[in-house]
C-alpha cells in the first residue's frame, strides 16, 4: 500500500509538470499548432519528470553508467507509447467534446491517471524488472 501511495503522489507531481508546461506553451504561443505544441511539450516534460522520480523512488534503480541509463530511459519511453495513446485520446477527446482548455486539461488528467497505472505495471515487468521493489 505504501508504494501505491508514493506512486500516486509522484504521478501527481508529473501530472502537474505535464499540464503546467502545456499551459505555459498555450500562454506563450498562439499559432496554428498551439494545441499540438502544448501537448507534445507537456508529454516530454512529464516523461522526464516521471522517469527521474520512478527510477529513484519507486524502483530504486541504479544505472551502471550513462549508456545503461540511456538504454533504460529508451525502454521506459517505448513502454510509454501505449500510455501516451491513452493520455492523448482522453485529452483530445475532451477537447473535441467540450472545446475548452480547462476540459482538455481535465481529459489530460484522467488520461494520465489511467496511463500511469498501466505504465507502472509495464515498467515493473519490463523496464525495471531486475531492480523492482
Amino acid at each position: 500500500m505504501k508504494i501505491a501511495l508514493l506512486y500516486a503522489l509522484l504521478a501527481a507531481v508529473a501530472t502537474v509538470a505535464n499540464i503546467g508546461s502545456q499551459d505555459v506553451v498555450v500562454r506563450l504561443y498562439d499559432g496554428p499548432l498551439h494545441l499540438m505544441a502544448s501537448v507534445v511539450v507537456g508529454t516530454g516534460v512529464g516523461l522526464v519528470v516521471k522517469y527521474v522520480l520512478d527510477k529513484r523512488y519507486i524502483f530504486r534503480f541504479q544505472a551502471r553508467d550513462v549508456a545503461h541509463d540511456s538504454r533504460t530511459f529508451a525502454l521506459y519511453t517505448v513502454m510509454g507509447l501505449l500510455t501516451t495513446v491513452i493520455f492523448w485520446g482522453f485529452e483530445f477527446g475532451f477537447h473535441w467534446l467540450y472545446g475548452t482548455d480547462e476540459m482538455r486539461y481535465m481529459g489530460g488528467v484522467i488520461g494520465l491517471a489511467i496511463g500511469y497505472v498501466t505504465k507502472y505495471h509495464l515498467d515493473k515487468r519490463y523496464v525495471f524488472k531486475a531492480e523492482a521493489a
